[in-house]
């Protein structure tokens, strides 16, 4: 057990394995109080039963019935540290008890020095960080810094995307979340972005789908008016629509584009920045340089809310004499920064990067195809480091997809049992439409992960009822 856990109602049993006690009366009130007055985010508010977490400790968290379940989804793909690291918990309280907050106008030690260390592993060209209390709003002032540099309005982005849920970022976000939100920003427009096992462009081949991604990316700057376009905003790995792998040569592409056309291009990295793929950002494994780069989550595992826009010295410059139209209250906040600066000192000592390579090529890749091989529901694999997808279909002749697209209720059913099957093993999984997500906590054991895998690997057989043998 863990000193992080001393006060809660957590035990290690003669295993040594960590466990926590049940407690239904703290159960009952937790439930009562959230259902009487917490209203959730993109959810029918009679619809929905929110489980009761009592308590974590690194890739693995527990409900009040003292149900252990093993974290593959990092939450929403930002615990990489894992639940109660000793070392962010410290971290967050020995700021607290110096300095708890400060303006964002005045100087703070751990603010600047985070700052710096997100600036060095950018690498060369990038200096300045513009911090905020999350991605949304990371992207939101990313666009605008793009807008004021280039004085155009125009930003582009893919359909099968993600950036947030305020108003220039759900406008950027492809998926169905942006539909009920509309209209917002009204200076916004979708590509394609490349998708070898469902190619909008019917490539027969990788390097086809980098072409022909590129081509259609290009007519779309030409024809929406390239001298309107102030940027192209990409997750370089697109994350909750596909965990899609950017294929060789394409993010080069879309520099080159940008270049031509004088367009800003916008790295979204809030999702696999820091180490998710093995990377400090995951640009940096497609030999290509943004002009700005998003990032929040893994930045401090979420502990403390904290985002941010890293700014090429040509974009940071621009507001050298010409002051920034926007800020907020805790942009920095020190508590979100210490606990930023603690995660480097993890990552470095701990070798963290290495370690999520590692884990991912030997133990991850192999096994989820070798998964692949003997479901027949599954269509696809791919990802890299500790940032994983399986696509489920009915047929792998047709790759007609398991469930339909935005699929609820009942035509759900098939990736809902396949998720609950995994819960009622342990394991809490990440499912989005057709697809099963593998993204736990960096600092996941090696037998923790190959339980997981075991268990997605047994859970697959219901979705196997549904496909096509």
């Amino acid at each position: 057990m863990t000193d992080t856990l001393a006060d809660a109602a957590v035990y290690t049993d003669p295993t040594g394995a960590t466990r926590a006690l049940p407690d239904p009366e703290a159960d009952a009130r937790v439930r009562a109080d959230d259902r009487g007055h917490v209203f959730h985010s993109w959810s029918a508010q009679a619809l929905i039963d929110p489980l009761p977490i009592a308590a974590g400790d690194g890739a693995t968290f527990w409900d009040y019935s003292g149900n252990a379940y093993l974290d593959f989804s990092s939450q929403l793909v930002n615990l990489n540290l894992g639940h109660q690291h000793p070392d962010l918990v410290r971290a967050i309280q020995n700021q607290a008890g110096r300095l708890a907050t400060i303006q964002p106008a005045m100087a703070n030690d751990v603010r600047g020095e985070l700052a710096r260390r997100i600036a060095e592993v950018a690498g060369d060209g990038f200096e300045k960080v513009f911090f905020t209390n999350g991605g949304a709003d990371a992207n939101e002032n990313a666009v605008r810094m793009a807008r004021l540099v280039t004085g155009r309005r125009k930003v582009l982005s893919m359909y099968r995307s993600y950036h947030g849920n305020t108003t220039t970022a759900i406008s950027l976000t492809g998926d169905p979340r942006r539909w009920p939100n509309e209209p917002a920003d009204g200076s916004t427009a979708k590509f394609f972005g490349p998708y070898p096992y469902r190619s909008a462009f019917h490539s027969s081949s990788v390097e086809e789908e980098t072409q022909r991604a590129l081509e259609h990316l290009e007519q779309t700057i030409v024809l929406e008016g390239a001298t309107t376009i102030a940027a192209i905003i990409i997750e370089t790995i697109v994350g909750t629509n596909g965990v899609l792998v950017p294929p060789p040569g394409y993010l080069a592409g879309v520099r080159e584009l940008c270049d031509r056309y004088g367009i800003v291009y916008i790295a979204d990295e809030v999702m696999v920045g820091f180490g998710r793929v093995g990377e400090w950002f995951a640009f940096q494994a497609f030999d290509v340089q943004p002009d700005l780069i998003t990032f929040a989550k893994g930045v401090n595992s979420g502990y403390v809310p904290l985002g941010g826009v890293v700014m090429s010295d040509r974009i940071a410059s621009h507001f050298d004499t010409v002051s920034f139209p926007g800020g907020l209250t805790y942009s920095g906040h020190p508590l979100a920064c210490a606990a930023g600066v603690a995660t480097f000192e993890v990552f470095e000592r701990d070798g963290i990067l290495e370690r999520v390579r590692d884990l991912g090529s030997r133990v991850v890749e192999p096994r989820l195809r070798d998964i692949a091989s003997r479901h027949p529901s599954v269509g696809d694999v791919r990802g890299m480091g500790l940032f994983w997808a399986l696509e489920l279909v009915k047929d792998r002749e047709t790759r007609e997809q398991l469930v339909p697209f935005n699929a609820s209720g009942t035509d759900a059913a098939p990736i809902a049992a396949v998720a609950a099957a995994c819960k009622r093993e342990g394991v809490w999984p990440f499912t989005h439409f057709n697809r099963v997500h593998v993204a736990p906590p960096l600092v996941i054991t090696e037998d923790e992960l190959v339980r997981g895998l075991d268990v997605i690997d047994r859970a697959l057989s219901a979705a196997d009822e549904y496909a096509t043998h």
